[in-house]
C-alpha cells in the first residue's frame, strides 16, 4: 500500500479529546519586589521540607544508577506497620494523583461501543480531576459544591447512572477546604451501588488529624476506618504534603485484593524512585517530628482563619493546610494585589483566592494584605 505524501497529511493531532480538556494551572513563584522577602503561597506544599533525618537520607542517596523496586517492598511493609493494614493492600505511585491515574486507567474509560464510563466528583474540587478523567477515557460528571464549599453528598449519590464506574471524593476538599465526616461517608456509601468505587481522597489527613475539634462537633474521616467495611472503597494518600517531599512524587492507595489484583497490573513500572521510598521510609520513622511541623502549620491556619473572620471576611471551614476566600470577581484583584507584594497566592478566575498557610512572616503579610484588600467576602 502507497503511504500519504506530506500533502495529504493534516499534521500530527493529538486524541480529540484534547480539545475539551482544561489546562492544569499549577501555583506560579512570587515575583521578586526590592525590599521583600519572596514567598509561594499558591501550591500548598509544605513550606518547611522535609525534617532533618529526612533531609539527610536525601544527601547520602548515592543509588541512582539501579532501578527502584518496582513494588516499593520497604514503603509498603513499612506503611502497613504504621497504618495497621496489609502491605498487599497498598499500591504505590508518583504521588496520589499518579496513584489516582493507576485507578482510573484500571477501572474507568471507553468501550468498544463507543460508551464512555462515568467519573463522579464534586466542583469545585482538585483541578486535575478533569484531565486525569478525560486522558483515562471517561466522561466527567461534575457536582457543585453546597454554598459552604463542602461535597454535596446526596446530589453525589442521585448522579450515579448504569454507566458510574467511580467516586472521588477529596476531603478536606482542594481549593474549599471543608472535609467530610465518617458518618457522611458511610450514610453516602449505603446509597452507592457496590460495584461503583469510591475513591476517599485524603491528600491533606495529617492536617486533619493535627486539627482541634470543637467540642460536640464530628471530626474529618479517617478512611481506614471505613475501608474495613466496604469491598468498594480506595484510600488515596501522599508524602507530598505534611512530609514536605512534593517534589519526589510519592503516594499510594489502599484498597481490598479485589481491587489491587488489578491496580498492579496497572501500576506505572518505576513510578516511585529509589530515593523517593528512601525518604518516604525515613519520614514515617520519624513521624513524630513531621506531625509537629504539621502542628505548627495548623496552628498559624487557625490564626489565620480568627483573624480574617475578625477582619470580617467569611472563610470556609478548613482542615487542610490553606484557606479559601470566595472573593468571585475580585479574585484576580487580590492575587495581583498579593503579587506586588511578592507572594504568590491561587486565584481561581471569578471564584475565589486559595492561599497556602506558609511561613509565619508569610501568613503575616497575607493577612495585612486582606486588611488592605477593599472586598470582603459574605457567608453563603
Amino acid at each position: 500500500m502507497v503511504g500519504m505524501t506530506t500533502s495529504q497529511r493534516s499534521g500530527l493531532n493529538p486524541r480529540p479529546v484534547f480539545s475539551q480538556l482544561p489546562q492544569y494551572a499549577a501555583g506560579k513563584p512570587p515575583v521578586p519586589v526590592e525590599g521583600l522577602t519572596q514567598f509561594k503561597l499558591s501550591s500548598n506544599e509544605n513550606p518547611f521540607g522535609p525534617v532533618e533525618p529526612v533531609a539527610r537520607v536525601l544527601a547520602e542517596f548515592n543509588t541512582v544508577h539501579r532501578y527502584p523496586d518496582p513494588l516499593s517492598t520497604a514503603l509498603r511493609t513499612r506503611l502497613g506497620e504504621h497504618l495497621g493494614v496489609n502491605a498487599d493492600d497498598i499500591v504505590t505511585g508518583a504521588g496520589s494523583l499518579g496513584a489516582l491515574n493507576q485507578i482510573l486507567a484500571t477501572f474507568a474509560g471507553s468501550h468498544e461501543d463507543g460508551v464512555q464510563d462515568e467519573v463522579i466528583y464534586a466542583w469545585r474540587s482538585f483541578e486535575a480531576y478533569p484531565i486525569c478523567v478525560g486522558l483515562a477515557g471517561a466522561k466527567s460528571v461534575q457536582v457543585p459544591n453546597l454554598p459552604n464549599g463542602a461535597h454535596d453528598l446526596d446530589d453525589m449519590a442521585a448522579a450515579v447512572t448504569h454507566q458510574t464506574r467511580v467516586i472521588l471524593v477529596c476531603t478536606p476538599n482542594n481549593p474549599t477546604g471543608p472535609a467530610v465526616t465518617e458518618n457522611q461517608v458511610r450514610d453516602f456509601l449505603a446509597k452507592v451501588p457496590s460495584d461503583v468505587l469510591v475513591v476517599i481522597d485524603e491528600a491533606y489527613f495529617e492536617f486533619c488529624a493535627a486539627s482541634e475539634i470543637p467540642e460536640g462537633q464530628e471530626p474529618p474521616v479517617n478512611g481506614l476506618d471505613v475501608l474495613p467495611d466496604y469491598e468498594n472503597v480506595i484510600i488515596l494518600r501522599t508524602f507530598s504534603k505534611a512530609q514536605g517531599l512534593a517534589g519526589l512524587r510519592v503516594g499510594y492507595s489502599i484498597s481490598h485484593p479485589a481491587i489491587t489484583q488489578y491496580l498492579r497490573v496497572g501500576a506505572t513500572p518505576f513510578a516511585v524512585t529509589s530515593i523517593a521510598e528512601q525518604a518516604a521510609v525515613a519520614s514515617i520513622n520519624h513521624n513524630d517530628a513531621v506531625m509537629q511541623r504539621v502542628a505548627h502549620l495548623v496552628e498559624q491556619r487557625e490564626k489565620v482563619v480568627t483573624q480574617l473572620t475578625n477582619l470580617g471576611y467569611w472563610v470556609p471551614e478548613t482542615r487542610a493546610n490553606f484557606v479559601w476566600l470566595p472573593l468571585g470577581e475580585h479574585s484576580a484583584a487580590f492575587a495581583e494585589l498579593a503579587e506586588r507584594n511578592a507572594l504568590s497566592v491561587r486565584a481561581f478566575a471569578g471564584e475565589g483566592v486559595r492561599v497556602s498557610i506558609g511561613e509565619d512572616e508569610a501568613n503575616d503579610r497575607f493577612l495585612a494584605l486582606a486588611e488592605q484588600f477593599e472586598h470582603r467576602t459574605s457567608a453563603p
